[in-house]
């Protein structure tokens, strides 16, 4: 018998905080990380590359280069697993262990864009690349939506949905998740990481499919997208590859951002070159390794000893109870694998006649439904493969063995170090708009956000049985396009009649297209939670990513909403400042007023989970609001003093009631309704409609005296249980 490799530890780094925790705290898309030592320990850790500097040309060639020859590598391990049995261990094990990083393939881009970015070109390149990942405007057509469906194809996605929970699959060693943990905690701080999540990126599609991937497609050719999964590839309508857009989009970055930016970018690449050859290499030995069904049985020993320790306290195996060998399996499971192999409980070389996974694993045997049916294949293989006794020894588990390479260390304890010391809470309603255009924040910007939103909420609730609220009462199955018609007729309606009448001065007409400019530059800000990776292309969230993409022109400068609000603002003889600047901000031409409701917009749009149904609702009216009535009369203002109509109109016919934006936002609360009817029964319906509702009212609240007391209120409530936890 061939030598194996005594398993790994589960949890083999000596942080405490480990790359399969990391993974799973990355993957929220409310995540926040702290700044100060969390950030250093980052660029510490992408500082440890063994990769040497070069340019980025001959990175990009040296990384394609290693990823054919090691493809090749790969592909010649088929020769070694002849059997269809053994067939299907390299194919499981290859499929789980590339899981973690394919899952999420382009998740390290999700939040490159915000409402401060939005109108950079460089930007609008980024959002295009990501664009390209999650399959824009269509749900679960994601790269990693794709992998999903190989998973399932395999009957082995039971842990990949939501993609975070494969954190908890102990199939997946902790090594597999040091690469993409690393990049999705680096996503959570875009402002800090832009160039070196970009570098990572461009080695990644450099790359193209991981080359053990390469072996699973020549074996099953069918049972995926492997165009899709290959993050190489490009889906727009261009045919432009993703690897070829995300060499223009570093290299406009570092036309931007200069020479500190393009060495950042090499290190983000070298990092990421450096751990994906030693996560191959470890991979590469691991499956080499599984050869021996020997290594597989001990593995899963290791996993079920803790378990199984606490039961067969009576049952004797080679003179000890069975209790105390599980014991010793969760550091060496050999020993107990030899002993095994000579008990009445396994006929070496005969699994059908071995009690061991016939009688004791049937329906009246004491370890009914102990193993799962892919744990039995190991078992089965594992007897088929000891000699039988007129062969001598069976070899059960005394065979020599070799480790395997140690798996990257990851350290990013100072996640639970807490906040820096620059974490306060906004002082002013300015002060938050510029620290709320930036995707990162500590727990106080954090927490003065989510009590400014339920204040916000609190006074939108209120009067709202007694107001003439647009939306019905109640929601019904026939779902919200008859009455979105309907809201449409009204506003041609109302604009047919006196649309014409009391158009607004020129000097009033500016005045208010200026004190809308810290909302308008913004646009889309109440849906940026939907860029995350897993609402991008969620069957609810695929149509507000959409809208976002929209919003910020499809990675086009010239369709940009905010660029082109700005260019009739120059018309205006008005110069703002960058918008993402403190100088905006602080400007002396914008009224305090003018500051909360985009407030409330970026507020909102930090927690697309926690106020999900609320931001449906808000999306609803805003993308209703000037359809077919205000956006008209707005043109004819603009019109008759010789300003561009070109904002107006683009809204007017991207935010259309039939195929635009209103209609995708009206389909998303009926999806989303349905789904929550369909999984927690009627009672849920009414509570959600009414929050709902209340996010459709406060894009508009009510301004009175008791509203703003009934905000307060909410506000404060929110803040003391906060406090309280």
């Amino acid at each position: 018998m061939s030598a194996v490799s005594v398993p790994t530890p589960a949890e083999p780094t000596t942080s405490t905080l480990t790359p399969r925790t990391a993974y799973l705290r990355a993957t929220d898309a409310e995540a926040g990380l702290p700044g100060g030592r969390l950030l250093e320990q980052i660029r510490a850790e992408l500082r440890r590359t063994t990769v040497p500097d070069d340019t980025l040309d001959a990175l990009v060639v040296r990384a394609a280069q290693w990823s054919a020859d090691e493809s090749i590598r790969f592909g010649d391990l088929t020769g070694h697993f002849p059997e269809e049995t053994d067939r299907a261990v390299l194919v499981r094990r290859i499929a789980l262990g590339c899981a973690p990083l394919a899952l999420h393939s382009g998740a390290w881009l999700q939040w490159l864009s915000s409402s401060g970015n939005g109108d950079d070109p460089t930007v609008l390149r980024m959002l295009a690349l990501y664009a390209y990942d999650v399959g824009v405007g269509n749900p679960h057509a994601s790269r990693g939506d794709a992998y999903l469906a190989l998973l399932r194809h395999l009957k082995l996605s039971e842990n990949a949905v939501p993609a975070g929970r494969l954190g908890g699959d102990q199939r997946v060693g902790d090594g597999h998740f040091v690469l993409p943990a690393l990049l999705l905690t680096m996503s959570r701080r875009p402002e800090d990481f832009t160039p070196e999540i970009l570098g990572a990126d461009l080695c990644l599609r450099a790359v193209g499919l991981l080359p053990a991937l390469t072996l699973l497609r020549k074996e099953l050719p069918t049972a995926a997208g492997w165009d899709v999964i290959d993050p190489a590839t490009g889906r727009g309508e261009n045919g432009e590859s993703a690897l070829a857009l995300c060499r223009a989009t570093v290299d406009s970055l570092i036309a931007t951002d200069g020479p500190d930016a393009a060495d950042a970018v090499r290190l983000g690449f070298r990092w990421t070159f450096s751990c994906l050859t030693q996560w191959s290499e470890r991979l590469h030995a691991e499956l080499d390794t599984a050869r021996s069904p020997a290594f597989e049985m001990a593995e899963l020993m290791r996993l079920r000893s803790r378990e199984g320790a606490v039961y067969h306290q009576t049952f004797q195996l080679d003179g000890r109870p069975l209790a105390h060998w599980l014991r010793e399996c969760a550091t060496d499971p050999y020993p107990m694998l030899d002993a095994l192999s000579r008990s009445r409980l396994v006929k070496p070389g005969r699994p059908e006649k071995s009690p061991l996974v016939t009688g004791l694993v049937s329906e009246r045997g004491r370890m009914f439904r102990v193993f799962s049916p892919e744990d039995l294949a190991v078992v089965r293989r594992w007897i088929g493969s000891l000699a039988t006794p007129a062969d001598g020894d069976t070899g059960g588990g005394r065979t020599p063995h070799r480790a395997l390479p140690a798996p990257p260390r990851l350290d990013l304890s100072a996640w639970d170090a807490g906040a820096d010391e620059t974490d306060r809470a906004p002082a002013d309603l300015r002060e938050a708009y510029h620290a709320l255009l930036r995707r990162t924040g500590g727990p106080a910007l954090r927490q003065w956000a989510t009590t400014y939103v339920h204040g916000w909420l609190g006074r939108s609730r209120h009067g709202i049985d007694r107001s003439e609220m647009p939306l019905p009462e109640r929601w019904t199955p026939r779902g919200l396009r008859g009455w979105l018609a309907e809201m449409h007729d009204q506003h041609s309606e109302e604009f047919e009649r006196d649309g014409a009448q009391d158009l607004p001065e020129r000097e009033a007409l500016i005045d208010a297209t200026v004190q809308q400019a810290p909302l308008t530059l913004i646009d889309g800000a109440w849906i940026q939670g939907f860029t995350d990776y897993a609402h991008a292309s969620s069957q609810i969230g695929h149509s507000l990513f959409d809208t976002y993409w929209d919003e910020l022109g499809n990675g086009e400068a010239h369709l940009n909403h905010p660029l082109i609000y700005r260019e009739v603002l120059g018309e205006m003889d008005v110069d703002l400042p960058p918008t993402a600047s403190r100088a905006f901000a602080q400007w002396e031409g914008f009224r305090d007023a003018s500051f909360e409701l985009p407030v409330y917009w970026l507020s909102i749009g930090r927690f697309p989970q926690t106020f999900l149904p609320e931001v449906l609702g808000l999306n609803l009216a805003m993308e209703l609001s000037g359809v077919g009535g205000s956006y008209r009369r707005a043109r004819l203002a603009l019109k008759q003093y010789g300003f561009s109509t070109r904002f107006v109109d683009i809204h007017n016919t991207v935010d259309n009631v039939a195929t635009g934006h209103s209609a995708w936002a009206a389909d998303a609360i009926d999806t989303y309704l349905s789904s929550i009817t369909a999984s927690q029964g009627e009672g849920a319906l009414g509570p959600a409609w009414e929050r709902i509702r209340t996010g459709y009212r406060s894009l508009n609240p009510p301004s009175g005296f008791l509203a703003r007391k009934a905000g307060r209120r909410a506000a404060h409530l929110a803040s003391r249980s906060k406090a309280g936890r």
